[in-house]
């Protein structure tokens, strides 16, 4: 058994990185079966499940459509904020009940909570029937742990708390036919005193840049249209490998593959340079979207987060990105409540908000994670007060990101087009080169295509299409 240790995990650069081929052969004692995987969290967390399907499918398990007909379930977990944890254990009581009815029932817990030292204590002591947990840095192990399990019917806890290898061609069931997820880098360095992901996904690691491109060409052959390049800060790509070669080299290499459509999230204002803006602006199948988190206008706050830029060079990275990069949409994240943010902070967000005009942006209330320093701080701050500024920013936003989407009113804009509408079964859904959601009145057959779109009207986090042949 291996648990979690929360100060080990802050440790960096104590093991050298190794970089490995996934190479595991195991009998097909999947064949019969059937897995459900349930995804909580960020992109990252989606590819690390499209990674779990392929291995389980890999040993011939099958996918069911519920936790109902599953002979395994996999909960993949997210550790960023409080009520991520309250749905994963609010979920592990229905599992519970359903295990009563079926014994041979096996479940897992895996991703960041996993790596969180309470949780796994709590599993332990409180959630006996849980089969086995596994940790973000021995994910490619889980097959071994489920298999132990299978075999000596004891439970199975596996959680490293330092980084294991970079493993490549681990098997991979795509969620899409037509847009990817691909990894650049894992972990992070940045510390952001509120911040979890630091000690759940370990020090930054690079992929090598051979590899990066060579699974991009291998999309571009299996008809992919788009790609995504994922990282919790994919700003810092290629700083722990190379001295010569960042993001905005592996841009301009991926860009080269031919691949129509490239996207990155998420972005580190610090590490967000020149460089990467021009190149941006050169290459036409790098899409004009930009998710570049604020966090807070306040430089006091900014400065308490650990963020390690101020408003005022925030300011200038967001205007020399608007100028550079034309027709761009840029989104953000925003944290109000911070322990010891006064009103007066608040207002200097809610002024750089009104000054920038975002697309849009991920806001939320400040709730403190265990282990990390900002849980430390005193947050006097009532949860009232909290949910007011909220209320107040999140108006704000939904403002500005109407009147940016009323601009596209009567234009044409290409679409890849992902799946039917959500909305409205008769219609199709897509997303804009600027990375806007529009509902589409087109046939089934756009599907995996992109295509002119001519929008007719507009919503604050949508947009409304017809199709225009040419």
């Amino acid at each position: 058994m291996k648990t979690p240790n929360m100060l080990d995990a802050k440790k960096r650069n104590q093991n050298d990185i190794k970089y490995v081929k996934y190479n595991k052969e195991f009998d097909k004692f999947g064949n019969g079966k059937k897995f459900f995987v349930r995804t909580y969290g960020c992109q990252m967390n989606e590819h690390d499940s499209e990674k779990i399907k392929g291995m389980l499918k890999s040993v011939d398990f099958s996918e069911g459509t519920s936790v109902d007909d599953a002979d395994i379930v996999i909960l993949n977990t997210c550790a960023i904020r409080e009520n991520a944890h309250d749905k994963v254990f609010g979920f592990l009581g229905v599992l519970k009940h359903l295990k009563q009815s079926k014994p041979d029932l096996l479940i897992g817990l895996c991703g960041c909570m996993a790596q969180e030292e309470v949780v796994v204590n709590d599993i332990l002591n409180k959630y006996k029937y849980v089969d086995f947990v596994c940790g973000t840095h021995n994910l490619d192990n889980m097959l071994s742990i489920i298999k132990n399990k299978i075999d000596t019917d004891k439970r199975q806890i596996e959680v490293l708390s330092y980084e294991g290898d970079v493993v490549e061609g681990v098997p991979v069931v795509r969620d899409s036919k037509y847009s990817a997820w691909i990894d650049i880098i894992y972990g992070c360095d940045k510390f952001c005193t509120y911040c979890i992901v630091p000690y759940t996904r370990g020090t930054q690691r690079s992929r090598k840049h051979e590899d990066i491109v060579e699974e991009v060409k291998k999309l571009v052959s299996d008809g992919y249209k788009e790609v995504t390049l994922l990282g919790q800060n994919v700003n810092a790509y290629g700083k722990d490998l190379y001295k010569d070669y960042d993001l905005s080299n592996l841009l301009s290499d991926v860009s080269d593959t031919g691949i129509e459509r490239i996207r990155f999230v998420t972005s580190h204002p610090w590490d967000f340079t020149d460089k990467m803006i021009d190149v941006i602006a050169s290459r036409d199948n790098i899409m004009p979207y930009i998710h570049l988190p604020l966090q807070s206008g306040s430089n006091k706050i900014l400065k308490l987060m650990n963020r390690k830029y101020t408003s005022e060079e925030y300011l200038k990275l967001y205007n020399s990105i608007r100028e550079k990069v034309a027709d761009s949409s840029v989104t953000t994240d925003i944290i109000v409540g911070f322990p010891g943010e006064t009103e007066e902070d608040f207002l200097e967000t809610l002024n750089l908000v009104e000054e920038c005009k975002f697309d849009g942006a991920f806001t939320f209330a400040y709730s403190p994670r265990e282990n990390t320093p900002a849980a430390l701080m005193k947050d006097a701050i009532p949860e009232e007060v909290k949910m007011d500024r909220l209320h107040r920013l999140n108006e704000v936003v939904n403002k500005y990101s109407n009147l940016r989407n009323q601009k596209l009113l009567g234009t044409t804009v290409k679409c890849l087009v992902i799946g039917e509408s959500e909305k409205d079964k008769n219609k199709v859904c897509g997303y804009t080169e600027n990375m806007k959601l529009v509902n589409i009145e087109g046939p089934k057959s756009l599907i995996g295509n992109i295509v002119s779109v001519k929008i007719t009207d507009t919503k604050s986090f949508s947009l409304d299409g017809e199709y225009i042949k040419e």
